[in-house]
């Protein structure tokens, strides 16, 4: 029993370093994954002959010379299939998207959020998803997970929501009242994951945003930060390829630390916090631009000395409203690298503008279901190596 659950644990795991393979370097052809992976050509056969039937890749029909011995037939990753969908559950408003493999908008919608009760949110947000699995079924397109960001800290595991002050939620087991929600509407059984909005937006920068590998769509270098400027503040942080949640999912709360000592009084119960100074409500005060610009160069500073990052990107309603806020925050770090004569990370506007947590938890169903399991405790399979199992005697 056991030996059979390991077998279909380490196929999943040769699965997915294969698609994250061809991700990062398409065309490759069956020998060339099998040199890159370290499996046998055997068995990359067998798991390309599956990912074939499965829609996951597609030939592209003409057969090259990969020095590796016979012709062989490129491969891609196949767009035409899969689809992935992706929610934002913000403050005032509810987004929702429909994104291709590659991270193309296919589909988005988005409405004013009826009620902060948390079973009507849910309800909400089911019937937006529903929305968008027909217009991506209509289209031939088969969704294969949904992500949803929500502006707070939380447990993804369990999907309950610790702490969401601007939607007044504490304790809130938000993801049963969504599958419940999903469910009543006769919605597919596909995996559905919930996560900071921030993280996700994160995540969708990383996976989709570029990078130095392939076509750029295959996760960039990290560290990388999303700083989302809003109602609240928060951060998303991608640390060795994978979110940086802390202990109990709260990293990233930076609209929480304290920027001065007895300053004014946030909406968390401490003082001085940056969502004091950054938050949407202080920058529509006189003057509030220039402070919250000034703070919000003071915040990146701290995250580049804190994390090294290669990229901070800034995204929320406030950079689109007011794109001097990303400037003068720009300026200030550049600033402080002078005075340590250090070289800055590069710090740019998010690629998809106020879609970026939607689209980012779109990225979450596919950074899941491209990232190898721990094949044992304690244990982490390579993302560029697959694992070979003794076949059963």
């Amino acid at each position: 029993m056991t030996t059979t659950g390991d077998q279909q644990l380490v196929k999943r795991i040769n699965r997915s370093v294969l698609l994250r393979l061809l991700r990062a370097q398409p065309g490759l052809s069956r020998a060339r994954m099998a040199a890159e992976s370290g499996l046998t050509k055997s068995t990359v056969s067998l798991l390309v002959r599956e990912l074939l039937d499965d829609g996951w890749l597609s030939e592209s029909g003409t057969a090259v010379s990969d020095g590796l011995g016979r012709p062989s037939t490129p491969l891609h990753i196949n767009v035409d299939v899969h689809a992935l969908i992706g929610v934002e559950l913000a403050v005032e408003t509810v987004r929702v998207v429909g994104v291709s493999l590659r991270g193309d908008v296919l589909h988005a919608y988005e409405e004013p959020l009826l009620s902060t009760d948390p079973r009507r949110a849910c309800a909400q947000v089911a019937r937006l998803v529903a929305q968008a699995n027909s217009v991506l079924t209509g289209s031939g397109l088969r969704p294969v997970g949904i992500g949803v960001g929500l502006p707070g800290a939380m447990d993804d595991a369990s999907g309950m929501v610790h702490f969401a002050p601007n939607l007044g939620w504490r304790k809130v087991h938000a993801l049963p009242l969504l599958t419940a929600a999903l469910a009543d509407l006769d919605m597919p059984n596909v995996p559905v994951q919930m996560q900071n909005e921030a993280d996700m937006a994160a995540l969708g920068e990383y996976e989709f945003g570029g990078g130095d590998e392939g076509d750029g769509h295959g996760g960039g270098d990290g560290p990388l930060i999303f700083v989302s400027c809003d109602v609240g503040v928060g951060a998303g942080i991608v640390l060795n390829d994978r979110l940086f949640t802390g202990a109990q999912g709260m990293a990233g709360e930076i609209g929480h630390t304290v920027l001065q000592v007895d300053g004014p009084l946030c909406s968390c119960g401490r003082a001085g916090c940056a969502e004091v100074f950054i938050g949407a409500r202080a920058l529509r005060q006189p003057g509030g631009l220039i402070i919250g610009g000034h703070y919000l160069g003071v915040l990146l500073q701290n995250l580049w000395t804190t994390f090294n990052p290669r990229t901070i990107v800034v995204g929320g309603k406030s950079c689109g409203e007011l794109p001097q806020l990303l400037q003068l925050a720009t300026d200030s770090v550049h600033a402080y690298a002078a005075l340590a004569d250090m070289p800055p990370p590069e710090i740019r506007a998010s690629r998809t503008g106020l879609l970026a947590p939607a689209v980012g938890a779109a990225a979450m169903v596919l950074h899941r279901i491209l990232r190898p399991l721990h094949a044992r405790a304690g244990t982490t399979v390579s993302a560029r190596r697959g694992v070979e199992l003794a076949p059963l005697n």
